[in-house]
């Protein structure tokens, strides 16, 4: 769908090459410079003490399918082959703070001069304006802790959880890739590029919308409760014979709360004047919810499943990762793709982009880069001559 597209990429960890990525899964060529050390996400494994095992899956799945090219952007060298890179794109992506961008002529002012059809893409921690705009931001610190969502998943009494790697950066990606994409159907109108901005904590803050919005509305907003003082005590894990748990998932109206006295053979629960409404679930739900911790322990999870699905109730597995892969649904869904082997020896399974287009080529085009696999190639393509890229290297501007 993207063909024809050229993005240069200029960024490290997630959260921006993740929108290149997903940029290039869908047929846009991804130019990436990383500094002559690389991106860290290369040597995660390393990091760990885990460097026994191949290759950085992390860093592969952001990065697969794009031309890798290293530049040291910390000279004048280093910035104007950026800048030549940037003459003939469609998009400039990064996630260097605003500052830095600045001082080495980076910004949206300066490469707009050099090509007005660009469509610029910043994503940050914080965003472009205010006094923490240079804070760096990973998505634990801004999407999570300063968003509110971290706030907002914490059980009332308990200690706060961390946040999965890359959470955050990857819901930040695919707000980017919005963007983008926005700009890009604005240009086909105007012929002019624009500032694309996006942030960890504006899309931690849009993620946790439906409770932001209570908040700003009302001013307040109740806590996270736990199983046995849930609102809705039906709206809940409950775990069966077997040990696995299953979260069902209530409609508005009393419904499925029919349903559920049905589903576990206790009818005569849906008149107890302890349970017969919302009000008194809420008020006796640590009751209730031992009620049915005791019925749901009675049966494995495909006793349950024949029952939830013959009563049509929303439902779901609580499962493993090491089932997800397994999963002839997720399967279905499009949502594993084979991805080359950097040496060319087969391939491998990884996630694939978050949108499928059926018919169409949407997976990955090819590995993710070797560091400066292809600095040569699209520096020459640039007009570099041989005399000058052996300069550039000789200077330690190109790895």
């Amino acid at each position: 769908m993207l063909e024809g597209i050229k993005v240069i990429e200029m960024a490290t960890y997630i959260a921006a090459p993740g929108a290149g990525g997903i940029l290039a899964d869908w047929g846009a060529e991804v130019v990436k410079i990383e500094p002559l050390a690389g991106c860290p996400m290369r040597y995660t494994m390393a990091s760990i003490g885990a460097d026994h095992l191949k290759g950085s899956p992390i860093f592969d799945l952001d990065n697969r399918g794009k031309k890798g090219v290293a530049i040291n952007t910390a000279t004048p060298e280093g910035v104007e082959a950026v800048k030549r890179l940037v003459k003939d794109a469609d998009v400039f992506l990064t996630n260097v703070r605003p500052g830095g961008l600045e001082r080495s002529g980076l910004d949206y002012a300066s490469l707009s001069a050099i090509n007005p059809r660009l469509v610029y893409a910043s994503v940050t921690g914080y965003g472009l304006e205010g006094a923490e705009r240079d804070r760096p931001g990973f998505d634990i610190a801004a999407f999570w802790a300063r968003s509110g969502l971290g706030y907002l998943e914490t059980v009332k009494g308990t200690e706060p959880t961390t946040l999965r790697t890359g959470i955050g950066d990857h819901t930040t990606s695919m707000a980017t890739v919005g963007g983008i994409l926005a700009a890009l159907v604005e240009r086909q109108r105007t012929g002019k590029g624009r500032l694309v901005e996006s942030s960890l904590i504006r899309t931690g803050i849009y993620a946790a919308g439906s409770d932001m919005a209570m908040q700003l509305k009302f001013g307040k907003l109740g806590s996270t409760k736990s199983r046995h003082e849930a609102v809705q005590p039906i709206s809940n894990f409950f775990k069966t014979r077997s040990g696995e748990w299953f979260v069902i998932v209530p409609r508005q109206g009393s419904v499925d709360w029919t349903a559920v006295c049905k589903i576990i053979g206790q009818p005569e629960l849906e008149t107890d004047p302890r349970f017969a409404n919302p009000k008194g679930r809420r008020t006796n739900a640590a009751e209730l919810v031992d009620i049915l911790d005791a019925a749901f322990a009675q049966h494995d999870l495909d006793h349950w499943r024949q029952k939830l699905d013959e009563h049509d109730v929303i439902w779901s597995p609580l499962m493993h990762p090491k089932d997800v892969v397994a999963d002839p649904q997720a399967i279905a869904a499009g949502a594993f793709v084979d991805v080359p082997e950097e040496d060319g020896s087969g391939t491998f399974k990884a996630p694939a982009s978050p949108v499928r287009f059926p018919g169409a080529d949407d997976g990955p085009k090819g590995a993710a880069p070797a560091l400066g696999q292809h600095t040569l190639d699209v520096l020459r393509a640039a007009g570099y001559s041989d005399d000058d890229l052996a300069k550039l290297r000789d200077a330690k501007t190109i790895g």
